[in-house]
């Protein structure tokens, strides 16, 4: 009874913050709405429009690009980090705080950064090609590249992901990695048959976890930094719901491509969960 008395607030709040917003979108996701006059019930006809819509596919494209190729690079850096800091050494907290902090700035102003960042005049990243001899893009500029910075951006916020894989660590039975070390396996050898098969569940959480995020973390960086220029390039399905919603009151339309965005991310994390589990690795996940 005590502990459903501390949970139950919880429990509430998210019924009520949480779960109710999302019935009501759902049910809005078949209705023509624009807050104004009463709903009038479609059926899917606003999916159907959503699919001839090339500015909602374009979206689409460029989350699904971003998920394929941010998610491996945010687990691979978090797990790299956990791996170099693991260690108790000379300035561990320091460089631990180091890798975390980039999380904890406000997206607002992370986004601004960036954007100073990978200025193609005077931004240190073209500075430093230039000052190299390279090639400087144009970046955010040209749509060849525009993507590519909101990669780059998201691997810098793995704090998370990084304290996560570090407990995970620091939890790994050591008695294996010594009989291990006995048997005269290298580093390479115990990281390889050890390390990783016993990380696995936990990095298969974590890879749930960013495919989840990984939908909405675009919005502000594309929000602030190109409103989805150049040519649709930085357009992302999070800043179409906010156009369509806010912008010209299709609250309807609005809720349908929130609904393919829940079913695509369902659909992902799904196929990411046979995959390990046909290795046998998201048994304690």
């Amino acid at each position: 009874a005590g502990l459903w008395a501390m949970l139950l607030p919880y429990l509430v709040g998210t019924l009520l913050l949480i779960g109710l917003p999302a019935l009501i979108s759902g049910v809005l996701a078949f209705t023509t709405y624009d807050a104004l006059t009463p709903p009038v019930f479609v059926g899917f006809a606003k999916f159907r429009l959503l699919a001839a819509d090339p500015i909602v596919t374009t979206a689409m494209s460029n989350s699904l690009v971003f998920i394929v190729l941010a998610v491996p690079l945010r687990i691979l850096g978090a797990l790299a980090l956990a791996m170099l800091l693991f260690r108790p050494r000379r300035g561990a907290g320091g460089y631990r705080a180091a890798a975390y902090l980039p999380t904890v700035i406000p997206d607002v102003a992370f986004a601004l950064i960036w954007l100073w960042i990978f200025n193609p005049l005077f931004g240190p990243v073209n500075v430093a090609l230039g000052a190299l001899g390279l090639p400087q893009p144009g970046w955010l500029a040209v749509a060849e590249t525009a993507r590519f910075p909101f990669v780059i951006m998201s691997v810098f916020q793995i704090g998370e992901g990084f304290v996560v894989l570090l407990a995970a660590l620091r939890g790994l039975p050591r008695e294996y990695f010594d009989a291990g070390a006995v048997d005269g396996a290298g580093r390479w050898a115990l990281f390889r048959y050890l390390t990783l098969p016993l990380m696995l569940p936990w990095l298969a959480l974590l890879t749930f976890r960013d495919i989840i995020l990984s939908f909405g973390w675009t919005f502000t960086p594309s929000f602030v930094m190109t409103g989805g220029d150049p040519y649709y390039a930085t357009m992302f399905i999070p800043l179409v719901i906010y156009e369509e919603a806010f912008d010209r009151f299709r609250f309807g339309t609005g809720s349908a491509l929130m609904l393919v965005t829940f079913l695509l991310s369902v659909a992902l994390i799904a196929a990411v969960y046979f995959l390990f589990r046909r290795r046998g690795y998201v048994a304690d996940v």
